[in-house]
């Protein structure tokens, strides 16, 4: 048997480098970007419309749903529960909204305690999430505080179908969204230039 041949052999450990691109930031931004232009309209600056459907479905979604698999990929738990879920969410809230818009399905229009109590178990989901960003950076526990309490909110807010609440959670969710933004971005400048500009 030849040296190299027994050099394979005795080889125990392998370990490989992952080349493949950061998929967080991605995620941030379609989460963000919805988030924003979702509470845009709840802070009553203009209706429900397509594009913030079509930013729902697409960006919010399935972008997320891409992110969530990629970060599976990278054996980050954290990152695919995270972006997966959020993803999947947005998706659901579309179906929240268009569904009824159906004849088939008419009959099916979410009340205000059901969509509240679907609001407020995405609130205790991300509440938890929060827990496991303390370890992280501080932007990424930001992001997921201020959502946690814009779910808290917007529940609150359309349980007894109060305007006042959902207009303060528009704003507060304007921010969450913002705070995402914030958060993909640095991670895309710090790591093009190699270095922290973005403090995150």
């Amino acid at each position: 048997m030849s040296q190299d041949i027994k050099d394979v052999m005795n080889i125990r450990d392998i370990k490989i480098k992952d080349l493949s691109a950061n998929p967080a930031p991605l995620g941030l931004m379609g989460f963000g970007m919805t988030t924003v232009l979702l509470n845009i309209h709840n802070a009553g600056f203009y209706p429900m419309n397509a594009m913030i459907l079509s930013m729902g479905i697409f960006y919010g979604g399935l972008a997320q749903v891409i992110a969530g698999i990629m970060e599976w990929k990278k054996g980050n738990t954290f990152g695919a529960t995270a972006f997966t879920s959020y993803g999947f969410f947005w998706l659901t809230l579309v179906g929240i909204v268009l569904l009824p818009q159906n004849e088939i399905y008419a009959g099916f229009v979410t009340e205000s305690l059901p969509f509240a109590a679907y609001l407020f178990m995405w609130g205790l989901f991300t509440f938890v999430m929060f827990i496991g960003t303390l370890k992280g950076s501080k932007a990424l526990s930001v992001v997921f505080l201020a959502l946690a309490i814009l779910f808290f909110l917007l529940a609150a807010g359309n349980y007894p179908g109060n305007p006042a609440i959902l207009k303060v959670a528009g704003y507060e969710g304007i921010f969450t969204g913002l705070a995402a933004i914030y958060t993909a971005l640095g991670q895309v400048l710090n790591e093009a230039y190699g270095k922290k500009i973005v403090p995150l």
